[in-house]
């Protein structure tokens, strides 16, 4: 199972948000491509880029921090989400060298985007259900649909998504421990790669994951943890790896 370090972009600066609200912010870092390398060296196998901006405004906003970041550490597998709404998005973003664009508030209100994105790009999308309670939440977590996360993910496994990102929006950025129940139920419910997200605090926390890793869960995201120090990035990378078998950034 890998442990992927997310880079939430604000501004141009590297921020974490306290349950998606952009006026709930904390500032890590005013140099994006530095703090890409300092996960990077420690040994990370895949980042996590997110355009909070670009998820609000429906369009990429901090696009030239990431492009920076994928030319500064053309090894390191980038994933990117906000702001992805048309095919062209997705073309730039990969011919800058990210390796998967993440579809969320669009693959939900336009689901047949995500079906014509994966037939144009096969192998480099993602999509991103954020959920509440079980519900899909969109628009920066702003809407919670009628849709159920389950439902959705199964559509768009059929549609020949790479992965899913599974967010529990109660959890993110609240160093609260993750929904380890409700991320193994989906992961089991489809049979693509589900991406836990929200909530990882300790390394209590990604031994909760990586022990039901094998239910589907290929990998966890962390943010505010690793940037507060609650979790050791690198210690909890071997952890997983000892308890759920090395990783694949693939």
């Amino acid at each position: 199972m890998l442990l992927i370090p997310a880079i939430d972009l604000k501004d141009g600066k590297c921020v974490r948000l306290r349950q998606g609200r952009m006026d709930d912010e904390t500032v890590f870092g005013d140099d994006p491509v530095a703090v890409a390398g300092r996960w990077h060296d420690a040994g990370a196998r895949r980042l996590h880029l997110v355009d909070l901006n670009g998820a609000f405004a429906g369009e990429p906003v901090n696009g030239e921090a990431i492009r920076a970041i994928a030319a500064a550490y053309p090894d390191l597998p980038i994933q990117v989400g906000g702001g992805i709404r048309d095919e062209r998005t997705i073309a730039g973003y990969l011919d800058a060298g990210v390796s998967w664009c993440i579809i969320g508030t669009q693959a939900v209100t336009e689901p047949a985007f995500v079906a014509r994105a994966c037939r144009a790009f096969a192998d480099n999308i993602i999509v991103g259900l954020d959920a509440k309670e079980g519900q899909v939440a969109i628009n920066g977590w702003a809407v919670v649909t009628d849709h159920r996360v389950e439902d959705l993910a199964r559509r768009f496994e059929r549609d020949g998504v790479s992965a899913i990102v599974y967010t529990d929006i109660g959890r993110d950025g609240m160093l609260t421990g993750p929904n380890v129940e409700a991320t193994a139920r989906l992961a089991e419910a489809v049979a693509v790669p589900v991406i836990a997200s929200g909530g990882i605090t300790s390394l209590e926390d990604v031994r909760a994951l990586a022990a039901v890793a094998d239910r589907g869960i290929m990998g966890a995201i962390t943010g505010r943890a690793i940037y507060e120090g609650t979790l050791d990035f690198a210690e909890g990378q071997r952890i997983a790896d000892a308890l759920a078998g090395a990783g694949s950034s693939d």
